[in-house]
């Protein structure tokens, strides 16, 4: 009997293996046929990315800052949530406005402004005029005015914080920022959040530029350019579309889930001198504007000590991304001063 029941159970073990193992090749069969059907110009991942980098910046009552890679369909290698320069040592980082995770919390631009020195302006041209660049990203920024590197944001996630650049060029000028909507969850744009364990959070970034007689000479708005290079979550591929250089994702599903991790995630190849003042970006799509309420920053003291200068009752700077603020994780934004 004792022999029976062992191949009874050797029998039943190797069925349900089988089992599983048909199961599985059936699911891959599934997800190599739905990428394939995917008509877009993006390379197209799947599920969790390869963590590479824990932690890049640490932060009391803040979120992980990993950076990981993950390999597209077509054999790319892809960095998540974005290849940055925040462990750069040549990329200058932006002075606090508020800074909650450094004790820089300034109450106003004024007290801010107090502690920089001559040496934070950056010189592009050395005959220029000193511009001031006040900034709200959610979550992180790299800045460049004419192609030249002149802040990047100081905490790649959270806390929230504010930030103030200052730079002298001559007019006109051109200025280019990637903006990283960072992520927990890498390869599939998520976090914990709301009692969910894959929450899409959303992106955001408002900035004013002052003149040497702090006059308002610019601020984001719909006049901007935005064109977005990496997209997730995307739970079913048939929800996105692209017309020209519109990449278009506002169709699909962002709702929250407990169980993400077999995501797809949407990438594009950032385009040579996309930084540069000669960039042709005429056929890449204006950036949509977004409420404060939207973004949700009205119980941030990182905007709101600073509301005469983003909400300016003349010329209130407005928040901008590209057309889906949740599920475009990284932007790159670009506008040219006259």
């Amino acid at each position: 009997m004792k022999k029976y029941s062992l191949l009874f159970m050797a029998l039943s073990l190797w069925a349900c293996v089988g089992s599983q193992s048909s199961k599985s090749k059936v699911q891959t069969e599934e997800t190599t046929r739905t990428i394939a059907g995917y008509q877009g110009t993006a390379s197209v991942t799947q599920g969790l990315a390869n963590t590479e980098m824990a932690n890049i910046y640490e932060c009391e009552r803040g979120r992980k800052t990993d950076v990981g890679t993950i390999v597209s369909s077509d054999g790319k290698s892809w960095t998540v949530p974005a290849l940055t320069n925040f462990n750069n040592e040549e990329f200058p980082f932006a002075a606090d406005l508020h800074n909650p995770c450094n004790g820089n919390t300034y109450a106003n631009a004024e007290e801010a402004l107090s502690k920089l020195a001559d040496s934070d302006i950056i010189a592009i041209d050395e005959a220029g005029e000193v511009y001031t660049a006040y900034i709200f990203a959610d979550n992180y920024f790299e800045m460049y005015v004419n192609g030249q590197a002149v802040g990047k944001d100081n905490v790649p996630f959270t806390q929230f914080n504010s930030n103030v650049v200052r730079f002298k060029v001559n007019k006109p000028f051109t200025i280019a920022m990637k903006l990283v909507d960072w992520e927990e969850h890498l390869g599939i744009g998520t976090e914990k959040s709301r009692g969910k364990s894959f929450h899409a959070g959303d992106g955001g970034m408002v900035a004013v530029i002052k003149d040497a007689d702090d006059k308002i000479i610019s601020t984001t708005g719909a006049d901007w350019k935005a064109q977005t290079f990496y997209t997730a979550p995307i739970k079913d591929l048939s929800c996105v579309s692209e017309k020209g250089s519109i990449r278009q994702s506002n169709n699909c599903d962002e709702t929250d889930s407990d169980e993400g991790s077999s995501y797809f995630g949407l990438h594009w190849e950032l385009p040579m001198d996309w930084e540069k003042q000669s960039f042709d970006d005429a056929k890449w799509p204006n950036a949509v504007t977004y409420t404060n309420e939207t973004i949700g920053v009205d119980n941030k003291k990182a905007y709101t000590n600073f509301k005469d200068i983003f909400d300016d009752e003349e010329q209130d700077a407005q928040f901008i991304w590209s057309s889906n603020v949740v599920l475009d994780n990284e932007v790159i934004v670009r506008y040219t001063v006259e």
